[in-house]
């Protein structure tokens, strides 16, 4: 059984590595710097409803790690990890409520995300007015959570097992 979830693991990296590099390939004219749809999320919120948060933990520090190495650098993996890591524990703090849609909770952990990359950014840049952005990021997220969210219960729905 283990090998079996491993194996999910894995190719869930290489399904989300490839989406955030195809991603990369998508002009978008967004208000926000550095903004994206955050297509690999998709990646994220199904496993965390299909696997765990042990193992969607897991995928989201692969698919951070190799996702730097091939475009981005240190910088890069820093803003992303903590991005990451805080939109996965905002999502599973609200998944284990019971009280929220897929939808709800992956819209909670696109704000979490631009949330946790703004963090690192006050104090890479040492100033809290990093956090004006907030107004700015913070219903790019909402709004692509709800994509990622919406697109993510329709393949749970049809997980195959």
């Amino acid at each position: 059984m283990k090998l079996r979830k491993y194996l999910y693991i894995s190719l869930l990296v290489a399904i989300s590595l490839v989406l955030f590099l195809v991603e990369g390939l998508i002009p978008l004219p967004f208000i926000a710097p550095g903004a994206k749809l955050g297509l690999a999320n998709i990646v994220t919120v199904c496993a965390l409803f299909l696997l765990g948060p042990r193992a969607c933990l897991f995928i989201i520090i692969l698919r951070t790690g190799l996702a730097s190495f091939f475009g981005g650098g240190p910088v890069i993996f820093l803003y992303s990890i903590a991005g990451g890591l805080l939109s996965l524990a905002m999502m599973t703090a609200l998944k284990k409520s019971a009280r929220f849609s897929i939808i709800g909770i992956s819209a909670a952990g696109g704000f979490a995300h631009h949330f946790g990359q703004l963090i690192v950014a006050a104090f890479a840049a040492d100033t809290l007015s990093m956090f004006r952005y907030l107004p700015i990021l913070g219903p790019c997220g909402l709004i692509t959570g709800f994509i990622i969210g919406g697109l993510s219960a329709r393949i749970i729905s049809h997980k195959f097992d």
